[in-house]
């Protein structure tokens, strides 16, 4: 839904930043702003910042920022009208009844009636489960060990053998098929319909904000499959959801622990590991590990022992790596899975191997070297070699070299030997991925890249202490104006800060609701409102540093202009604009 920009400001300035983040992060308040540990990413030392005069939030450990409304959004899961609507319910102001478009409405509704019926179907599994009917499910649970409390926290249920009682059940609350197929938890055809789960043990799967958004089913006896998930809905994708991540997300861990199914989520839960998660039914993917990214940096795999466990670790490890997780893999034998070992050792012998869990790297390694016979001189030769292939992965000396050393030790091989193969085939191969060899392969690449960056480094920088210090806009006067901003972005926000200057008053949470519907523009926004500057103008060197910047940045404007220039005057007034500039004197003081 749309709402004026004039209701979406009276709903933010009403509803205070400080305040409604205090819902939420325990904040303490230093100097002007307010710290906290930030709810987006764990953490020890304080680094999430609330700001009541830019009336915004900032995390200079992980870029989260924003205004009261994303800070919603973000830590809710909320759409913008959803977010928007809690604020407004918060300050009394009531939101005006817009129209949808018939399109609009109809998908709204659907989304309500589907998140409701999965609902209603979640208690029905439940109670199916407690009654003489269900006693098989709630057999198999019990056990598995899981208690009584646990069952009821994970809303575990449980379907009837008998094919359609779910569908009739549906249909007696007044929903009709055209809906109800849209659920995944029916089968509707010419000759009848039937339900899609029987003979299961029922397991909810909830979003972050604990809305049940699809169900997974463990067949009771010798069906296949073993198990089976609900298809994509417009509720479910399962690429982009994690079981378990309404309730790891609020620990306090600073890792996640990843497994493979449900009942070793569960298990682990309900031994005190309340950080651990596991994708549904299919492959770990970029969306996982980007959903996974918002809460933390660090994972412990702990995938089952066996073959197919192995498989999904070397699968999901460059993933992590490649989202910017560091990963470690926990080693399970003698037993093949989390709840397998818990039952037999106890919690904290689980503990105690998290705390040993090793590093990917070398469990991949490790993995790569079962592949061939260390007995056998020419097999153990291709080890060799096929380990300093994958070390070239590295492309920072530094590191690769750390690993060298690390992958000496674990394999009994010397250091230098290693190093010198290693060496030698980067020399001929060059770095085996293209994104791994850019630095080694052209250097030159990289001077271009910092000469690129250098006119967006300063267009970055002077808005941000536009922003900090009003005052400046008198200096720049008659010098720099909204155009000079030439990167499109930067040019959106000058036009706002310009303005917002004008009209006296600059307004960082009111300009970042612009940006709202472009996450990449929304964190580069917030992120200029919260630069951490060194430059703080309070000597002569720094006063030097903002003079150098805004001859940048009209430089930079000047010579993108007379790149476009077509017109003879145009050129000329250009270029007499270029001559004037090294004579120009900018003074703050």
């Amino acid at each position: 839904m749309f709402y004026p920009e004039e209701i979406v400001e009276e709903v933010r300035t009403k509803n205070d930043i400080v305040d409604v983040v205090s819902g939420y992060v325990k904040l303490q308040k230093k100097g002007s702003n307010y710290f906290g540990l930030c709810p987006f990413h764990n953490e020890k030392s304080p680094s999430f910042s609330v700001s009541p005069g830019k009336q915004m939030y900032y995390c200079f450990g992980c870029g989260a920022g924003g205004n009261a409304i994303t800070f919603l959004m973000e830590y809710e899961n909320y759409s913008f009208p959803e977010a928007l609507k809690v604020l407004a319910d918060r300050a009394g102001v009531e939101l005006p009844k817009e129209e949808m478009s018939g399109e609009a409405r109809a998908q709204a509704d659907l989304r309500s009636a589907l998140l409701e019926i999965n609902k209603l179907a979640a208690n029905y599994f439940y109670y199916q489960l407690k009654h003489p009917q269900g006693k098989t499910g709630y057999e198999y649970l019990r056990n598995r060990k899981l208690s009584d409390d646990t069952i009821r926290r994970f809303g575990l249920g449980f379907a009837n053998k008998t094919g359609d009682d779910l569908y009739r059940f549906l249909k007696d609350k007044g929903y009709k098929d055209s809906i109800l197929k849209e659920t995944g938890l029916v089968t509707i055809e010419e000759r009848g319909a039937h339900d899609k789960f029987w003979n299961r043990v029922m397991f909810p799967i909830m979003d972050v904000n604990n809305r049940v958004i699809g169900f997974g089913g463990r067949v009771m006896g010798d069906g296949s499959p073993k198990y089976l998930n609900s298809p994509e809905t417009r509720l479910f994708d399962k690429s982009r959801n994690l079981y378990g991540l309404n309730y790891a997300r609020t620990s306090r861990e600073k890792y996640l622990l990843i497994c493979e199914g449900y009942m070793d989520v569960i298990a682990m839960h309900q031994a005190g590991f309340t950080n651990a998660v596991a994708s549904l039914g299919t492959a770990f993917t970029i969306q996982h590990a980007s959903l996974l990214k918002r809460y933390t940096d660090q994972v412990v795999l702990t995938y089952d022992s066996d073959g197919a466990g192995v498989k999904a670790a070397l699968r999901a490890i460059p993933i992590l790596k490649e989202a910017g997780i560091s990963a470690k893999v926990l080693n399970m034998e003698p037993y093949k899975d989390p709840d397998e070992f818990i039952k037999n050792l106890g919690p904290e012998a689980f503990r105690e191997r998290i705390e040993k869990a090793g590093n990917s790297f070398l469990f991949e390694i490790d993995v790569l070297k079962r592949d061939f016979n260390l007995e056998d001189p020419e097999q153990k030769t291709r080890f060799y070699n096929a380990a300093a292939r994958k070390l070239l992965e590295f492309r920072e000396t530094l590191e690769r070299d750390n690993y060298i050393q690390a992958v000496a030790r674990a394999q009994g091989i010397s250091y230098q030997d290693l190093r010198q193969l290693v060496h030698n085939l980067g020399s001929r191969i060059g770095p085996v991925s293209g994104e791994e060899g850019k630095k080694d392969r052209a250097p030159y690449r990289d001077k271009r890249k910092e000469r690129e960056d250098g006119p967006l480094k300063s267009q970055r920088l002077l808005l941000t202490w536009l922003i900090e210090n009003p005052k400046l806009f008198d200096k720049i006067e008659g010098i720099i104006t909204p155009d000079d901003f030439r990167e499109e972005l930067y040019h959106k926000v000058a036009v706002e800060v310009f303005e917002g200057h004008q009209k006296g008053d600059v307004n960082p949470a009111g300009i970042l609701n612009h940006f709202i519907d472009d996450e990449e523009q929304y964190k580069t926004v917030a992120s200029l409102f919260h630069a951490s500057l060194k430059e703080s103008l309070t000597n002569e060197e720094q006063k030097k540093a903002f003079s150098e910047t805004v001859l940048k940045v009209k430089k930079n404007s000047l010579d993108e202009a007379s790149r476009r220039a077509t017109d003879i005057r145009e050129l000329q007034e250009i270029i007499r604009a270029q001559s004037a500039l090294k004579t120009l004197n900018i003074s703050i003081d």
